[in-house]
């Protein structure tokens, strides 16, 4: 789909190395800086004040190893019988398994130009990012650690995981370093040709990564399912993944403003539409429910959790549902 966009302030030259030195003093791009101080006043305290600093709904799930056997107690849950060893001692006994407490999470966060499309409060590409950077300091403050796959430009860059307070930073800066196809494009083919795609970087994890890892998918999921879906169910059948869906409302429902010239970032092509035509709106309108059917199939093939976030909103409110709702799943 053709989407309206409005360009991002202008960032690193193509090819710019992430400035963190190793061995030395941090040295990250000043916006990184202010904008990990903003989320910890208009995020993160306001999340701990909810939760009170348990964040086990969105970050720890149950392990899959066993702590212990023991005998059935009343108000344990059924499904958590062993039915074997209940038939070998002639009583009920229920599987206790312990909750992964060091986990090592990843961030694959979608920079390219489809992200730089904003009608309010931010840009799609400005709200993947105040995400992994809250992301990355919960994740933290657990003492564990957090890596980074940025996608854009036909590079993949790699923030290799690590702990410590400083990680969030590297991550948010690394990001804002990946340069995105917008403005650096010739032709279709050109654009398509060099854009790094979000398969790329789920097939990267799922030959990298040994041991189970939580990993945190954003992107605005406008490529065709098809030519992702694959990868992220291969990911998921070894770790737990949550894909974060970043949208405009824009792109669910067409502005009524008459003429209108759309433009796709990542390719150029440009189309113009009477948006105030029924036979256009009706158009605009099946090819979204179609996409939104698509997403939603593609999700639930793959068993994965499922988090939306609307540049019309803060983040607090939509991590607070998401966080109780999981809980909610994880004590049933």
């Amino acid at each position: 789909m053709l989407r309206r966009f409005r360009r991002p302030p202008a960032g690193p030259p193509p090819g710019a190395e992430p400035p963190p030195q190793e061995g030395g003093a941090l040295r990250v791009r000043p916006p990184a800086v202010e904008l990990l101080r903003r989320l910890q006043f208009t995020v993160l305290r306001r999340l701990d004040g909810f939760l009170f600093g348990d964040y086990s709904g969105v970050f720890y799930g149950p392990s899959l190893d066993l702590a212990e056997v023991r005998q059935y107690q009343p108000g344990d849950e059924v499904r958590k019988i062993d039915w074997n060893v209940t038939a070998r001692t002639g009583t009920l006994h229920v599987r206790q398994y312990r909750e992964e407490r060091e986990i090592t999470a990843w961030l694959v966060v979608d920079r390219s130009a489809s992200m730089d499309f904003g009608t309010r409060r931010v840009l799609k590409g400005e709200l993947a990012l105040e995400f992994a950077a809250t992301a990355a300091s919960i994740v933290i403050r657990h003492g564990d650690k957090v890596g980074a796959v940025g996608l854009g430009d036909g590079r993949m860059r790699v923030t290799p995981p690590r702990s410590g307070r400083q990680q969030a930073l590297r991550i948010l800066d690394s990001l804002m370093g990946v340069p995105s196809l917008e403005g650096r494009r010739s032709s279709l083919a050109e654009g398509l040709e060099r854009r790094s795609s979000l398969a790329e970087g789920l097939e990267h994890l799922s030959k990298t990564l040994r041991r189970r890892a939580l990993v945190f998918v954003v992107s605005d999921f406008l490529d065709e399912p098809a030519s992702w879906e694959s990868a992220l169910h291969r990911l998921a059948q070894r770790h737990e993944v949550i894909a974060v869906r970043v949208y405009d409302p824009a792109e669910r429902e067409l502005p009524k403003v008459g003429e209108l010239r759309l433009r796709d970032p990542e390719s150029g092509e440009e189309v113009w539409l009477d948006t105030d035509d029924p036979r256009v709106r009706a158009a605009h309108a099946a090819l979204v429910q179609k996409r939104e059917e698509g997403l939603l199939r593609a999700f639930r093939a793959a068993q994965i959790d499922y988090l939306e976030l609307s540049t019309a909103q803060e983040l607090v409110q939509p991590l607070l549902k998401f966080t109780l709702r999981r809980k909610g799943r994880r004590a049933v």
